[in-house]
């Protein structure tokens, strides 16, 4: 196990799964071994609000909370989102970022313009972007629900651990709760890991 912290700024709507899969990755981490911390602030999150999850995970972390542009990895449920927090990426970090746009109530509230083009923005400011049409896989797997453990399959290429150990964390959750949604859930990871590099 190396000696540094990792950084993963988990970010997105209300209802969208960002918290679930802040959880999974916090559980995975575990798992393998690390000390992890998390955290979460949610604005309205059952109305549709912002969303931000910070999960931290190294030899000893002393600290839920991510240092200002710190985050290794964005993992964004939504690209408006992304383009928010890209900032707190520090230099050479990736977001990994869930194409379909889903504008907050602040947006339909008209207190705030959506932007044009949030992963062009991105891009423009050198920040490695992974896009990724999650929602759009998800609903060809049937389930538009799916689109956390799809994007859980696309970052597992950039964490320490091994995939298969995050997979069964995410399989584990269906098993005990859910059992006729393992299959769809494991065809999802697979859609995501499989996306995740190519994207």
């Amino acid at each position: 196990m190396v000696d540094k912290v990792t950084n993963i700024l988990v970010v997105g709507i209300g209802g969208q799964g960002v918290m679930t899969a802040s959880e999974v990755i916090a559980q995975t981490a575990l798992r393998a071994g690390y000390d992890v911390k998390k955290t979460e602030v949610a604005g309205m999150a059952q109305r549709g609000g912002v969303v931000t999850s910070h999960v931290r995970f190294g030899k000893r972390v002393l600290s839920p909370a991510i240092p200002a542009g710190e985050a290794d990895l964005i993992v964004a449920f939504e690209p408006a989102e992304a383009l928010r927090w890209c900032g707190e990426l520090r230099p050479g970090g990736v977001a990994m970022v869930n194409s379909e746009p889903q504008a907050p109530p602040v947006v339909s509230l008209g207190l705030y313009d959506y932007p044009a083009d949030p992963i062009g923005e991105i891009r423009s400011r050198g920040i490695q972007v992974q896009r990724l049409a999650a929602t759009e896989i998800a609903r060809g797997l049937g389930n538009f629900r799916l689109v956390n453990t799809v994007m859980l399959g696309a970052i597992s290429h950039y964490l320490e651990f091994s995939a298969e150990v995050m997979r069964e964390v995410i399989l584990e959750r269906f098993r005990e709760r859910k059992p006729k949604l393992v299959a769809l859930n494991e065809a999802a990871f697979a859609a995501g890991r499989e996306r995740g590099m190519a994207s």
